[in-house]
């Protein structure tokens, strides 16, 4: 199933979320641009490949894709869930949020496999993050998860079992990985999630939120 929408109110425009996603898709429609060894190389250049890993890469890494579904599912999940840590945490630290938990989810994987040859690419790790600082911050908002069995069907559920859900998903997934990690034969980067969930949730009781939010969130404690 698929998060499409949520409950919690934004009080601000999600100024930074909107960039984000346009950065993200004009790089992509750039990569589109490249001829496929160019792109190739676009990719190792600019992707996280632990083998040879530096520091400029964690952060060029996570606005390049694999292709448009790549693209599309990780702009959905920041849309849905970026804009409410944004609003709590203010533009510039949100934005600052989002890149370190970008960068901590790809030493996550780096971590797993130091050696690998494989680029690492996408948003993911850093969205991962925005929604473990969302399970936090948000447990009790009612997400809006669409799916299909025969037909298409919406579902709303609390934040909590769908994001729990979904790092469950991922943990499971990286134990059954780790063979492929190891014979670098690529795929989902499911430590690199991991990574970045859980950076976010420590992250988020790092940064200090606005005043306006703590004061919504007294009124209604």
């Amino acid at each position: 199933m698929i998060p499409i929408s949520d409950s919690q109110q934004s009080y601000s425009k999600p100024y930074i979320t909107i960039l984000i996603i346009a950065a993200n898709v004009l790089v992509f429609l750039f990569q589109l641009s490249l001829d496929p060894y160019t792109r190739n190389d676009f990719v190792f250049v600019f992707g996280m490949v632990p083998e040879r890993f530096n520091w400029i890469s964690l952060l060029t890494s996570m606005f390049l894709h694999g292709g448009w579904m790549h693209l599309i599912m990780n702009m959905l999940f920041l849309w849905v869930y970026g804009d409410n840590i944004e609003d709590i945490l203010g533009h510039g630290k949100y934005l600052l949020f989002y890149l370190l938990c970008g960068a901590s989810a790809a030493l996550g994987q780096y971590g797993v496999a130091p050696d690998s040859r494989v680029p690492m690419i996408g948003a993911s790790g850093a969205i991962a993050g925005i929604m473990g600082a969302y399970m936090i911050k948000f447990p009790h908002s009612r997400i809006v998860m669409v799916g299909w069995f025969i037909i298409l069907f919406t579902l709303e559920l609390p934040a909590y079992v769908v994001l729990l859900y979904w790092f469950g998903l991922q943990f499971l997934s990286g134990i059954g990985s780790i063979a492929d990690v190891s014979t670098q034969k690529g795929g989902t980067a499911f430590f690199a999630h991991i990574g970045g969930f859980v950076a976010g949730m420590i992250l988020i009781n790092l940064f200090k939120t606005r005043d306006r939010y703590r004061l919504r969130r007294d009124l209604l404690w």
